[in-house]
């Protein structure tokens, strides 16, 4: 630490915080010193500062098992950036799947009861008693991608609302007026948001709300049903997220309907699944990378001190525009 502070003319108290990750150093000389200490050979030795300080040095990271599978790389992207985000602290990302039963009879995690993490991100919707129980626990954590009314409530979400506003009022701007949406409007705050969107859009253009054009795409457990096109189709469906938007286009297709020629669809999330159709699909990219940042900050934050509080921090996300999408000429509008 001493040739680390004569090299950049700092004082040896200065690069401890910075090495440690305390308050006191700006971030800029933070990352200075950090780099030329990787640059000089310096390596943590986090099992000695763990022993020392009594932390452990891992996060728990806990998913719903019903968001895991094959076909659900959502989240097991937010993983990884949560991982790469945590490395910056030197922590380390251990992944626990909730699984329903655990989730439906309040099961601490066992990482919890065995003292192998300092910290929880809660990554995706869980039950809301479930949250609580956490909630009570003597234990940081910090939930990602959704929330509820809970006052104690340390969340980092995408800006579901504006986003799904700003994809509806674009596919008004290209004239679309029978704009269908579908979700489930009880199955996650995220899709209420969007939902919420949307329709604030439909208001601001005096656009009438058809509950015919409210599709049903899960049960209420979170698993997916068959989607029923309506009677009379719309120009448009407004998917809440990219794997509808790819179910429903298969159903188009079986049904007859080409898109975007006989109908426009969009999705959210730009997943995998918003390149593996055809045509590729107009989403919003949800910035994964800068809301894992975010958790990750202030979850090691809440480590040092539990008492802090962060509410709810909004994400912007951003339009993806490809080719899933029609501009409709209107005679009379």
């Amino acid at each position: 630490m001493r040739d680390i502070a004569d090299k950049l003319g700092i004082s040896v108290v200065t690069v401890s915080k910075a090495l440690s990750d305390k308050d006191g150093v700006g971030e800029e000389l933070k990352r200075k010193i950090k780099d030329l200490a990787s640059d000089m050979g310096y390596r943590l030795n986090v099992m000695a500062k763990a022993m020392k300080e009594g932390y452990s040095y891992n996060i728990g990271v806990i998913i719903a098992e019903r968001f895991t599978g094959v076909t659900q790389s959502f989240y097991q992207q937010f993983h990884q950036h949560i991982v790469k985000s945590l490395e910056e602290y030197h922590y380390s990302a251990i992944l626990h799947l909730l699984s329903a039963e655990d989730e439906e009879q309040f099961v601490m995690p066992w990482i919890y009861k065995e003292k192998k993490v300092d910290g929880f991100i809660i990554l995706g919707n869980v039950h809301k008693n479930y949250i609580e129980m956490l909630q009570r626990a003597d234990i940081p954590v910090v939930f990602l991608d959704f929330y509820t009314d809970q006052e104690r409530m340390d969340t980092v979400i995408t800006d579901n609302f504006y986003a799904m506003y700003e994809m509806t009022n674009s596919l008004i701007n290209l004239g679309h007026r029978k704009i269908a949406f579908v979700g489930n409007l009880y199955s996650t705050s995220s899709i209420q948001d969007r939902f919420l969107g949307y329709y604030k859009s439909l208001l601001e253009h005096n656009l009438k709300l058809d509950e015919r054009y409210i599709i049903n795409d899960r049960d209420e457990k979170g698993r997916f049903i068959d989607i029923q096109l309506p009677s009379e189709m719309p120009t448009a469906f407004v998917c809440n997220c990219d794997r509808i938007a790819y179910e429903l286009m298969v159903v188009l297709k079986e049904k007859g309907y080409k898109v975007p020629d006989d109908c426009s669809v969009v999705g959210f999330d730009n997943d995998i699944f918003s390149t593996l159709c055809e045509p590729k699909l107009t989403t919003v990219e949800v910035n994964m990378p800068e809301m894992a940042r975010v958790a990750a900050k202030f979850l090691i934050k809440k480590v040092k001190n539990n008492s802090l509080s962060f509410g709810r921090v909004l994400i912007k996300g951003k339009i993806v525009h490809r080719n899933s999408v029609k501009k409709l000429i209107l005679v009379n509008d």
